[in-house]
């Protein structure tokens, strides 16, 4: 499965989107609200959707004081009720490459305006409800580091994150918490589950001793799309585009992240 993990293959990319705090805690946010509103209930371990969205807003560093907002406007009333629903939009960008973007909005017309303005101005085209999902698999994805700091020691240190630090442990680690497949990502373990399962297996690799950075629900490509350096980028300015937008949560796409990719996208 190497290649399809989108914390490993766009690293490189979220340095500049996460220095956007303000609209990225944002989406987060909003997220969170649906997640608690939907399953009906404010507390995490009741609750695996409001726990995968914690879980997302953890990884990114946001304030536990603005999760716990985020969960007490999902049971609000007038001006501070949650209103949003999901929203899913399908189309191709340059190079045929599949886009799936998923939305939470409280203005389906506003949305459905300026996804479609994302695609044209890209070359792109919006399609039909299912005109690509059927590229995609969804899969929970845990991200593991390899090292972690050391607070015990006097001065700021690295150590090995228990099992994470050897692969043959970590191996049995996954395998013993009930997760799918795993992919080294550098100084990162990425984990695959199945979707129902990805807060179980995070909680079951936390109890071997082993300390999770972040998990979240995701879309992969059953089929990644071969591009060029050239259209790599014209697909890029494309996902940059939508997720400016503040009603898109996450957007997926076929395209494949390969090394010539990745060093042409490094260069925008």
């Amino acid at each position: 499965m190497s290649g399809h993990s989108k914390w490993a293959t766009t690293k490189h990319r979220k340095g500049a989107q996460d220095a956007k705090r303000s609209a990225l805690f944002s989406k987060l946010s909003r997220n969170i609200t649906v997640a608690a509103r939907l399953g009906n209930d404010p507390n995490p371990d009741n609750n695996a959707s409001l726990a995968a969205a914690v879980a997302k807003a953890k990884a990114q560093s946001m304030p536990k004081d603005k999760i716990k907002s985020a969960i007490d406007k999902a049971f609000g009333t007038g001006a501070d009720a949650a209103v949003y629903e999901n929203v899913v939009y399908e189309g191709y960008g340059p190079a045929g490459v599949a886009v799936y973007v998923e939305c939470l909005t409280d203005n389906r017309n506003r949305t459905a305006a300026d996804v479609r303005s994302a695609f044209s101005h890209a070359g792109g085209s919006l399609g039909t409800s299912g005109s690509v999902s059927f590229q995609f698999e969804r899969k929970g994805q845990i991200v593991v580091s390899k090292e972690i700091v050391d607070t015990e020691s006097k001065k700021e240190a690295m150590k090995g994150n228990g099992a994470a630090a050897d692969e043959d442990e970590f191996m049995m680690a996954v395998a013993e918490a009930g997760g799918e497949d795993y992919e080294d990502a550098g100084d990162e373990w990425i984990v695959w589950t199945n979707p129902g399962d990805l807060m179980a297996v995070s909680k079951g690799i936390e109890e071997q001793g082993v300390e999770v950075k972040g998990s979240e629900l995701t879309m992969v490509p059953t089929t990644p799309t071969e591009v060029t350096a050239a259209d790599a980028k014209k697909v890029q300015r494309l996902i940059d585009r939508l997720e400016e937008l503040d009603d898109v949560q996450d957007v997926y796409h076929t395209m494949d992240m390969t090394d010539e990719v990745v060093a042409a996208l490094e260069e925008e």
